[in-house]
């Protein structure tokens, strides 16, 4: 009798740490016997399907339903494993059902369910992210092709020379620089493990950043100014000051003749306050969401006339979620662009 107490003891042990266990799984787990009753889940599960525990006992047919249960346990019980991914409730699932049992009779069938919304989306982005990089790298290397084939085959005036030499300069310089953002986007992709955080004055990066642009400015018509204060705050010297680059960058190219761009630091709330304002040619309503995703363009004729990327901006956001900043825009279509980048002291 003693034993009997014990063996029933220690199997309401199991059970109980069985339940713990499924319970801190990130994916539904979902028990059910041969009749298709449901004889036990996990609460992830009960949260993907929407029910609680007074389903056990039910059809898993009527509780799973927009999964498609029916055909993926007529499969499951010829010995397939089944994997389906499915759409609901605009997520995406992906759903594995096998059977259970000895001697190929069926004794029950265990369904996991995961949350694939987020592996969809990553996907989605690589594949556009690489069709995208291979139309950028696409359409330099033709001209540069263009170019040389014209040159090598002598169907060039000698005092064209120059004009096509500068196509080829150029169109390199553009790949380049390609090439450079893509890297350095992979390297934020990977995270800030690796990356010193040190003490670091805003103000003097800005400083600095500035100083490097001012030629370009020049060269494009633009005045470019800085102000503000001392501001310390812990971070990431190289990314802070290619975050300051990026957006002057784009203030000065997206801006019109004797145009104006003005960067301001400050303290302020405990926080440190970067704006970058332009007199540019602004941005659409409809497109301010979109701007810092990789690639995006909102006017595509001007950003290759002015050798844009299209991923000084994505750089920018990524840089700022290391940073653990928030990033607000202001822009009027023909009046001008302010992006504000809020930075926490420490992290």
């Amino acid at each position: 009798m003693k034993n009997q107490v014990t063996d029933r003891e220690e199997l309401e042990l199991t059970r109980s740490r069985l339940t713990v266990a499924s319970d801190r799984m990130s994916e539904g787990l979902v028990f059910i016997d041969k009749d298709l009753f449901i004889v036990s889940l996990n609460r992830r599960a009960m949260q993907l399907l929407q029910t609680g525990t007074n389903c056990v006992g039910s059809d898993i047919r009527s509780i799973a339903a927009p999964f498609g249960a029916e055909e993926l346990f007529e499969r499951a019980k010829s010995g397939e494993h089944v994997e389906k991914l499915i759409e609901f409730n605009s997520l995406e699932y992906q759903i594995k059902v096998s059977s259970v049992g000895r001697g190929g009779d069926t004794d029950g069938y265990v369904m996991l369910i995961f949350d694939a919304t987020e592996r969809e989306r990553s996907e989605k982005i690589r594949r556009e992210f690489t069709a995208n990089v291979s139309h950028e790298l696409k359409t330099p290397l033709h001209s540069i092709l263009g170019c040389a084939e014209l040159l090598q085959s002598g169907m060039v005036k000698p005092e064209d020379m120059g004009e096509f030499t500068g196509q080829i300069y150029s169109e390199a310089g553009r790949m380049v620089r390609l090439i450079e953002d893509i890297m350095n986007l992979s390297k934020l992709d990977e995270g800030s493990a690796d990356l010193k955080r040190i003490e670091v004055d805003l103000f003097e990066i800005a400083k600095s950043a500035v100083r490097t642009l001012e030629s370009e400015a020049e060269r494009a018509s633009v005045t470019i100014t800085v102000h503000g204060e001392s501001s310390m705050m812990n971070g990431i010297p190289h990314l802070l000051g290619g975050i300051i680059l990026n957006l002057c960058d784009n203030a000065i190219k997206y801006n019109k003749e004797n145009g104006k761009v003005d960067v301001k630091v400050r303290d302020e709330d405990g926080s440190v306050v970067l704006s970058v304002s332009d007199t540019g040619i602004g941005i659409p309503g409809e497109h301010q969401a979109r701007v810092f995703e990789r690639f995006y363009r909102v006017d595509k004729s001007h950003s290759k006339e002015v050798g844009g990327t299209g991923l000084g901006l994505s750089i920018v956001k990524h840089s700022a979620r290391i940073h653990g900043a928030k990033i607000e825009m202001q822009s009027t279509p023909s009046e001008g662009t302010t992006i504000t980048l809020r930075f926490p002291k420490s992290m």
